[in-house]
């Protein structure tokens, strides 16, 4: 007879073979146990944590679960954008797509991934020395809400990821999601309980992610697939195909169906085949991701602002659904584009329920030969925004009514005019109030200012009641202006004053991006905020020196020193200054700017340190690290298996480190 266990190594013991069958179960879909058994195992291990309270670690099966609901989301910075892939929608684009890597990588031949796109919700886990220690969603791009407690009761998630030799640290970027049978069954409870169905596995996904208490999205059929190591080569991992498969021996669900394709005919013949299997899975994808598999490659091709030019996504036809053209309005956005909606008649399609489309312009309009009481065919563009896509002309009744833009703004009145080269019909006005409700929404929206409380239907009150005629106004308002609206309490007034203080302490990219400059985005924000310290600077700088910062560009440099240079614009900023909203980038403490105006490049890897540390101390030393090398490089900081970036440092005789000099250069 054995020796009986300890109580710390019968937990020991029974955390292994909980996260064994945890990892049979959900990820190999392979289980070993009854469930009757697995309990067992579970009541033991808590019964064994409850007598003995020293044995209970953050890691343990029985603390997926735990603390109270929270109060809110906080939101955490992405070391690495979460860019959106391009999107394709034929064999072609995907043949022009190739035709560009191999162009600017110099090659006759490029491996590729194919990889099933998900319907889900993208987000970013960071495991440290084995150990989940955050789950972020991806947000703008830049930043995103840390929902680390809700990650951690997804069942095929590991709170300790399996190995014996593990990093330190990993990034690893996944979309969580429902499947069809969670949510069948999910929406079956619901409606038995009286509360009302879900639209779609997603929806249902993305809500259950956000919700405060984490003990209600344990009881959410949640799921996860992961695609992609974001520190794949400081880990020794050289392609895409290699990142995987070493997640999945770590005991993550990876990249299921992923197939390594050496041309563009077989990464087609790929998309094309589970094209026609897409409602095999059990789960939604709406499309194939396509990859150069080599992470070096796909260092040196980089990305544009929006997107990386490795990868792109090739989306599969959308579903549709026949409906009538019940009338044509036009609705203003903020930068005073006139758009023409169709307002439909409802119909379902791909999960919701549509009543409006848009016709985008008059151009389309003609094209199309779309007219009121129409019957059309409806479809969501990327199965995401609903679009008319074909007239039934053979179900046309009589003389149904064209519809022409107006030659004026709707809102306003004043005239709309189409500027040169561009399609679209703009109002002009400055006082455009359906502008200015668009553009206030955008200013108070999660990845600007974030002002809470501060959503449509109060911001048409606040236009409507001539409160509020641009961004500064805002700042003024009182109680007593808010208490005086329909539905606005005292209670509702003063948490709206205070997410309005609260505001300004935002950082300077966010507000720029907040402003609503056209083709400014949140990266192209802080690529600016990070070169030009304040508005002011901005103004002075002029489009010529503007469109030689990184991300920026000419279109998107005339866009800026028009927006600044504006007497209205230059008005609101200095009503914003006034107000204590931060209009320059914060001043670095004495003696942290060592480096302060050397701008870095940085390519290979590097020994001692990771890419994201040596980002963190050259901005942390006043410098900034720039994915391109350009004459107004000072050092690229060379390491080991180094891309063409060294090369162009050589053509153009910009200063080249390896890591010791670098890090002399830190120490100041």
């Amino acid at each position: 007879m054995g020796m009986k266990k300890s109580p710390e190594a019968r937990a020991g013991e029974l955390r292994r073979l909980i996260r064994h069958h945890d990892r049979q179960y959900y990820v190999e879909n392979d289980p070993e146990i009854a469930d009757f058994e697995y309990d067992q195992f579970l009541a033991e291990l808590a019964a064994l944590e409850k007598r003995y309270p020293e044995l209970m670690t953050p890691d343990s099966p029985t603390a997926r679960v735990s603390g109270a609901p929270l109060k809110g989301f906080t939101t955490v910075r992405h070391a690495v954008p979460m860019l959106s892939l391009d999107n394709t929608y034929s064999a072609d684009e995907l043949r022009d797509f190739d035709a560009r890597v191999k162009k600017q990588l110099a090659v006759d031949d490029v491996d590729y991934t194919v990889e099933l796109k998900l319907d889900g919700v993208s987000v970013s886990l960071i495991y440290a020395n084995g150990l989940l220690v955050r789950g972020a969603t991806r947000g703008d791009g830049g930043r995103g809400d840390d929902v680390t407690a809700n990650i951690r009761t997804i069942r095929s998630v590991p709170l300790e990821l399996a190995g014996v030799e593990l990093p330190e640290r990993i990034e690893i970027r996944g979309e969580v999601f429902m499947p069809r049978s969670g949510f069948a069954a999910l929406n079956e409870r619901r409606v038995r309980s009286g509360a009302p169905a879900f639209v779609n596995p997603r929806n249902a996904a993305a809500g259950s992610l956000k919700l405060l208490d984490p003990k209600e999205v344990e009881r959410r059929p949640l799921d996860a697939i992961f695609y992609q190591v974001v520190n794949a080569l400081e880990l020794g991992l050289a392609t895409q195909t290699e990142a995987v498969a070493a997640m999945a021996c770590m005991g993550l669900k990876a990249g299921p169906h992923i197939a390594r394709c050496n041309s563009m005919e077989d990464v087609i013949d790929v998309c094309l085949s589970r094209q026609e299997r897409r409602h095999e899975l059990d789960y939604d994808i709406d499309g194939m991701v396509v990859k150069v598999d080599s992470i070096e490659k796909q260092l040196r091709l980089g990305a544009t602002g929006k997107s990386p030019r490795w990868g792109i996504a090739y989306k599969f036809p959308a579903e549709s659904a026949t409906t009538v053209v019940e009338d044509i309005a036009v609705q203003v956005g903020r930068t005073g584009r006139l758009t023409p909606v169709a307002l439909l008649d409802p119909v379902f399609v791909s999960g919701s329920t549509l009543s409006r489309a848009t016709l985008h312009n008059q151009d389309e309009i003609d094209r199309l030969d779309v007219r009121i009481g129409d019957t059309v065919i409806v479809e969501k563009g990327g199965e995401v925004i609903p679009k008319v896509v074909k007239v039934v002309k053979a179900k046309r009744v009589g003389r149904p009514r064209r519809f022409r833009m107006p030659k004026r703004c709707p809102a306003c009145g004043e005239p709309a005019s189409r500027l040169d080269g561009e399609v679209d019909l703009r109002c002009d006005s400055a006082s455009c109030p359906a502008q200015l409700k668009r553009r206030l929404e955008h200013f108070a929206s999660r990845g600007a200012m974030d002002i809470e409380g501060l959503g449509k239907a109060l911001v048409d009150q606040l236009v409507d009641e001539g409160l509020v005629s641009d961004y500064g106004d805002l700042y003024s308002l009182t109680r007593d202006d808010l208490v005086a609206l329909e539905r606005m309490g005292e209670k509702s007034a003063d948490n709206l004053l205070s997410a309005l203080e609260r505001s300004k302490e935002r950082p300077f990219d966010r507000v720029l991006y907040a402003l609503g400059i056209r083709h400014v985005g949140s990266r192209v924000a802080s690529a600016l905020a990070s070169e030009f310290s304040s508005t002011t600077a901005m103004a002075a700088a002029g489009a010529l020196e503007l469109a030689a910062a990184d991300e920026v560009g000419p279109v998107i440099a005339e866009s800026v020193e028009s927006f600044l240079g504006a007497d209205r614009n230059r008005e609101i900023i200095e009503k914003l200054t006034a107000a204590g909203v931060r209009m320059e980038a914060r001043s670095r403490a004495p003696g942290s700017a060592k480096l302060s105006g050397k701008r870095f490049v940085l390519t290979g890897t590097l020994p001692g340190m990771t890419r994201t540390e040596a980002v963190e101390a050259v901005e942390t030393a006043g410098g900034r690290v720039s994915s391109s090398v350009s004459s107004r490089t000072d050092y690229v900081v060379v390491g080991s298996e180094p891309g063409t970036k060294e090369m162009k440092a050589r053509e153009l005789g910009v200063t080249i480190i390896g890591e010791e000099e670098f890090r002399r250069l830190l120490a100041g």
